[in-house]
């Protein structure tokens, strides 16, 4: 399919900067193909009552590193004698002490290169994080060798790491330490990921005991969300679009419990398109999962039949991006055409701290 059938008009001021408070306040549009009421407007609190017991909710817990690192290049001074600045995102752990990461600009970096990574002032048990370039590959990406090993570089990098905010609000508000817990799901555990999986934003503690109470299962998955998350489609065909792979895992005791609530008739509601892309590439023809560790790449777009997903929670996506075609894939485009204009006519927050929707497949 061509991109630009998935464009749209979104105002700027649609676009969210900060999350609801509290989590569990922010809307819900509620979306059912081929209903009599296709779009219904609801809240997150909602949810519980949207769903059948025995549905069962799948969750990542992957949890989001201060991946974002600001510093200088140092000993090598520019036509001015300065050391130039240098803005980094880990990417990917390599072992206890490379990570491979985008640097910008990345001309400004050669192979030997040091970057002393910390802004000015800001305090730290450690005095300095120092890495050195081993090598460069190509848009940007480096394999930096830091100075520390294991778990002291895990705090230096804690300490002073930013968390990656999309460019859609980094770009617009400072990054700051209210994003550190604002950005983290109340599920996340395993480190890995460079952007959060935005959907479990909007859960509390309350919200899950109601889920609970309903007869409504939950369970956990884990995908670490890589940096192609953010990068747009250029191809003018989505065919000509790659994902970047990401690592997760479905664990035994996962398959099994959400296989059995397929058999119960109960239906496997995803929250976020990660679990949903996971929970399919964890998928057999007919639906039955199994365990899972390893690589996804996979890229959902119309025409793509789902075997286990019955309905999805998800935040509202930015235009011609992967996410939009997923959810166009999952409803039919045209449906979320006009569920996304009835969105924006009505004032719903979109993008990672915005606001969501229950998507049902006409099946479900």
């Amino acid at each position: 399919m061509r991109t630009d059938e998935f464009d749209f008009a979104l105002p700027e001021d649609r676009i969210a900067l900060r999350p609801a408070a509290p989590r569990d306040a922010a809307r819900l549009l509620v979306v059912r193909p081929g209903a009599p009421v296709e779009c219904e407007d609801r809240a997150i609190g909602d949810v519980p009552s949207l769903l059948r017991s025995g549905d069962a909710l799948v969750v990542n817990d992957t949890k989001v590193l201060a991946a974002n690192l600001h510093g200088r290049r140092l000993g090598r001074g520019d036509a001015n004698d300065r050391e130039p600045a240098i803005a980094a995102t880990l990417t990917k752990r390599l072992d206890g002490s490379h990570w491979r990461a985008l640097v910008r600009p990345a001309k400004r970096l050669k192979p030997g290169d040091v970057v002393r990574f910390g802004a000015e002032g800001r305090v730290c048990f450690l005095e300095q994080l120092d890495a050195t370039v081993e090598a460069k590959g190509e848009a940007g990406e480096v394999t930096f060798a830091f100075a520390f090993h294991g778990a002291a570089l895990d705090d230096a990098l804690a300490e002073r790491g930013d968390m990656p905010l999309p460019p859609y609000i980094g770009s617009r508000r400072t990054v700051d330490e209210r994003d550190r817990t604002d950005y983290q799901t109340m599920f996340a555990q395993a480190e890995g990921s460079v952007a959060a999986p935005t959907a479990g934003l909007h859960f509390t503690e309350n919200l899950v005991q109601a889920l609970r109470e309903r007869g409504i299962a939950l369970h956990r998955v884990t995908l670490h969300v890589g940096p192609g998350t953010f990068l747009p489609v250029k191809a003018d065909d989505t065919a000509g679009h790659h994902m970047h792979p990401e690592w997760g895992v479905v664990s035994a005791e996962t398959a099994a419990a959400l296989n059995a609530t397929r058999r119960a008739g109960g239906r496997i509601v995803a929250v976020g398109s990660t679990s949903l892309r996971l929970i399919e590439s964890a998928a057999a023809e007919d639906g039955t999962l199994a365990a899972y560790c390893g690589e996804t790449a996979l890229f959902i777009t119309p025409g793509y039949r789902f075997r286990a997903v019955d309905s999805m929670l998800t935040n509202f996506h930015l235009p011609r991006s992967t996410l939009f075609m997923l959810v166009s894939a999952f409803c039919g485009l045209d449906v979320m055409r006009r569920a996304y204009a009835h969105a924006i006519d009505s004032g719903y927050r979109f993008y990672s701290y915005g606001d969501a929707c229950l998507l049902f497949r006409a099946s479900s």
